[in-house]
Formats: C-alpha cells, structure tokens, sequence
C-alpha cells in the first residue's frame, strides 16, 4: 500500500521539477550582443541603407568629438525591465573614453513598446535624466508612433548630439603615424564612409560597368576618400585595395542581413556607467 502511495508523489515531484525548470529557462535574461558596431538592429525593423546612414553620422561625430553613441534595437527586454537590460548592455559594452566615460546607449525594445537611454559619467552634465527625458519624449516617440522608427531613432540621436556638442570635453584624439599606439584605434572611424560607398555605390556600378571596372571605380574612389580625410597614402592604398576586392566579390554579403549590425569593426574605449538617463514607453 505505502508503495502505491508514493507513485502519485513521484509524478508531483516530477511535473513540479519540470515546470520549475521550464520556468527558469523562459526567464532567462536576454543575451546581450557582442559590440560590432554603432548601430546594432535585432529587429530587423532598420534597413541597410538606413543603418549605414546612421552608422556614418554616429562615427563622423565620434571622430569630431570623441564621445561615442550607439544604437541597440531589441523585441524585448524580458524577464527584465528595459532600465537593467539597459545598465547590463552599457557596463559589458563599456562605450565611451576610458576616465572620460562619454558614451550614450540608445536601447528600444521594440515589442516592449518601451526605451532607454543610457548616458556615462561623463556626459551626465550635458544629458541629465530631465534632459534625456525630454529627448524621448518630444523628439523619439512622436515618429515612433506614427511607425516611423527610423525617423524617430535618427531625431533622438541628432538631439543628443547637439547637446553633446556644447558639452566641453577633450578633443578626439587624432590619427597617428604607423608608429604610434593607436595606428589602429581610429581605423573605425573609416568603417562608416566604407559601408556607404560599398552599400550604395558597390552594387550599382557592378551593374553599370561589370564586376571588374565597377571594382575599380569603387577601390579609386575610397582610396581618395580615406586620402581627403587624412588616413596617408599607405592607409589609402589599402582601403582601396579594400574596397576594391570586397566589390569585385560583391557587396551582397554587407546588405543581405535582415538584422543585426552594420559594420563589423568597433568596440567600446572602456567609459563607464552610473545609471544616469531616462526611460519611456510610447
């Protein structure tokens, strides 16, 4: 009798073990994505001309200031709230200058209908929380609710970027001979311009002049680029030579992604975060 007994317990036990399990396993927090570049769309909801743009904007203004933004668009945030997926992201992915900590986070959790912007220590000057707030809310979520959430990203990051302006802070710091530390440091800087010339122009001049001599036009061209920037003539032979075999093979494998990031060469400069900034739903 005792053991016909215990057979109902075993079963309690083992659907209880299961659901607690499955429980656990549905709130697991969402992975936070490896740091490739300024613009990472999980979404798919960006196209690639649109992420490229914003790409360019963001690295032409980090060259100029040296502050660095980047934008995360997630489904969703759960089993956490937009504020600690927000901090998790901004401590691993470590925007900003190191001791200077001028990075800001740009989070939208798309399905959440929810967003956050992050800012560094250093910045919380220039972006307070009532700053950062108003930004959400006059400048992001009006595009956003109208489905425009491209309109509304690049509102919200031009804003931020205009305050960011007036803040006073060190000067970027600026492309050094082959010598120097930091020869590679700013190569970033050159990621944007690449992905425009290749995205927009790559493809339609394989079209108009073949694979060979659309290449060609490509290469010359972002050799002269680099060159106008002041990347020196080893760095624009390269970028050239770049350009010019990535086009050759075609740029499909830049723009064929639905989702995810935009160029694949950029990391955070080691700033930190305290949990300044704002939050919204809209």
């Amino acid at each position: 009798m005792r053991g016909v007994l215990t057979l109902p317990r075993v079963l309690l036990a083992a659907v209880l073990f299961y659901a607690l399990f499955v429980t656990q396993w549905a709130l697991a927090d969402v992975e936070i994505p490896p740091l490739k570049a300024r613009v990472t769309d999980l979404t798919a909801t960006l196209t690639v001309e649109q992420r490229a743009a914003l790409e360019s904007k963001l690295a032409a203004f980090e060259q100029k200031k040296g502050s660095q933004l980047a934008v995360l668009l997630v489904p969703s945030t759960q089993p956490e709230t937009v504020e600690q997926y927000s901090i998790r992201v901004a401590e691993q992915w470590k925007l900003g200058r190191k001791g200077v900590d001028d990075g800001v986070l740009l989070l939208i959790a798309k399905n959440d209908r929810k967003l956050r912007i992050e800012v560094g220590h250093g910045l919380e000057g220039a972006l307070p929380d009532a700053i950062t707030k108003r930004i959400i809310d006059e400048y992001i979520f009006p595009p956003f609710k109208q489905g425009d959430f491209n309109g509304g990203v690049n509102a919200g990051v031009d804003r931020m970027i205009k305050v960011i302006d007036g803040e006073p802070l060190p000067p970027p710091e600026k492309w050094r001979a082959p010598s120097g530390k930091n020869f590679t440091a700013r190569l970033d800087d050159y990621m944007g311009w690449g992905v425009v010339l290749l995205v927009f122009f790559g493809g339609l001049l394989r079209w108009l002049f073949g694979a060979f001599l659309g290449a060609l036009i490509v290469g010359a061209v972002g050799g002269v680029i680099a060159a106008a920037l002041g990347a020196g003539v080893a760095i624009s032979i390269v970028v050239a030579i770049v350009a010019f075999v990535l086009t050759l093979f075609g740029v499909s494998a830049i723009s064929s992604g639905g989702g995810g990031s935009s160029s694949g060469s950029w990391g955070g400069g080691g700033g930190t975060f305290g949990g300044g900034g704002a939050s919204g739903n809209w």
